[in-house]
């Protein structure tokens, strides 16, 4: 079977399984119950296919999947805005040649622009999580150098210093396992980004827990608490801006509230971060 068949069926499951026919709005159909979620047949009921056509989709069997069938197993499965686009990017049609993504990506002139007037912490990311520029007052939050061309991810899931440094780390983890799952199904055939997977779950069981659930996340804004050893308890929302014409890069932009403790902390940390940026020199 394809790998990208493959995710297809297991995402499939995954949704399946976390669906009971009551949660659904269907009654169970008779016979003895494995598992609380939905059979096969419910769902192939429930989208208006046959159990046999569901089966060949779930099995990899169905070589073309139209968009009618896409959104008829999204609403059946009360799948997300991100779930749905996922699901749409697995059931395109099977890549024989996967691109050639080993060219380096550069950082976008306008992102750049914006993140050097931004009078709080601003990370550039590109494909795969790799750091392509971050501000000054990045560095000096995360206590890391993040220099371009490092791994955001390798960080934040294999460097100890990252839980230590994330008050909520769990919870702005998870979503990045499924940012990572999101990308995959849009690259199916990025090797590269397969390999650092591979390399996340085996350093990380969490990383390997969150990846089998088949949650999909893109980045959506979440809460940052950051336990610094000189400005004490510093609290972020974070959020990402995209460009219409290079989804591959985001600005992830720490906000803070007007006059809150973070907010007046971050002139003290702005200078922290530049002296000791000066010292490494």
């Amino acid at each position: 079977m394809a790998a990208d068949r493959a995710a297809l069926g297991a995402f499939l499951r995954s949704r399946r399984d976390s669906l009971t026919p009551a949660q659904a709005g269907i009654e169970p159909f008779p016979g003895p119950r494995r598992v609380p979620g939905l059979r096969r047949e419910e769902l192939a009921v429930l989208a208006g296919l046959s159990p046999d056509h569901y089966s060949r989709i779930e099995q990899g069997r169905q070589p073309t999947i139209s968009e009618d069938i896409v959104e008829a197993l999204s609403r059946a499965l009360g799948l997300d805005g991100v779930e749905r686009e996922h699901l749409r990017h697995l059931a395109a049609p099977v890549r024989r040649a996967p691109r050639d993504d080993s060219a380096a990506q550069r950082a976008d002139p306008g992102l750049l622009r914006v993140m050097d007037n931004l009078d709080v912490p601003g990370l550039l990311l590109g494909r795969r999580g790799v750091v392509l520029a971050r501000n000054t007052l990045l560095t000096a939050v995360l206590g890391a150098p993040m220099e371009p061309g490092s791994s955001f991810l390798r960080w934040l899931f294999l460097d100890p210093h990252a839980r230590d440094r994330i008050v909520n780390w769990a919870d702005f983890a998870a979503p990045a396992v499924g940012a990572m799952r999101y990308e995959a199904g849009r690259h199916p055939g990025d090797r590269r980004l397969a390999a650092l997977v591979a390399e996340l779950r085996a350093g990380d069981p969490d990383v390997a827990r969150w990846w089998d659930d088949h949650g999909v996340t893109d980045r959506t804004s979440v809460s940052k608490q950051i336990a610094h050893p000189v400005a004490g308890r510093l609290e972020f929302g974070i959020e990402s801006v995209v460009k219409p014409h290079d989804p591959e890069q985001r600005l992830i932009v720490y906000t803070v509230e007007p006059d809150s403790p973070t907010a007046r902390n971050l002139p003290l940390l702005a200078a922290w971060g530049t002296a000791r940026q000066l010292t490494d020199q």
